[in-house]
């Protein structure tokens, strides 16, 4: 669990990003979880695009989402969402949480 004072870094560092995955009428499908779970090895904190055409709110998508990859919830701003899990790989620059 991450403080709320580790989550405002988290969305400072967040803001800068790009959205790396979309996710769109198919909804969080197996392929999405696989995906994800790359995405969040590689780079810890991963902004994601929920399109109009989904039928979960982002806010669905988020809590569906961290409960299947033990992800933490860092934002949800409109239709995009940050999330944050520290990468299990050792030789990693990670994400010095303060």
């Amino acid at each position: 669990m991450i403080t709320t004072k580790q989550r405002a870094f988290l969305r400072g560092l967040g803001n800068a990003l790009e959205p790396v995955m979309q996710i769109g009428k198919e909804g969080f499908t197996a392929n999405s979880l696989e995906t994800l779970n790359g995405l969040l090895e590689a780079r810890e904190l991963v902004k994601i695009k929920v399109l109009n055409n989904s039928t979960s709110s982002p806010k669905e998508m988020m809590k569906l989402l961290c409960e299947q990859t033990g992800a933490e919830p860092v934002q949800v701003i409109g239709n995009k969402l940050i999330v944050y899990r520290k990468s299990s790989k050792k030789d990693f620059k990670h994400i010095e949480l303060v």
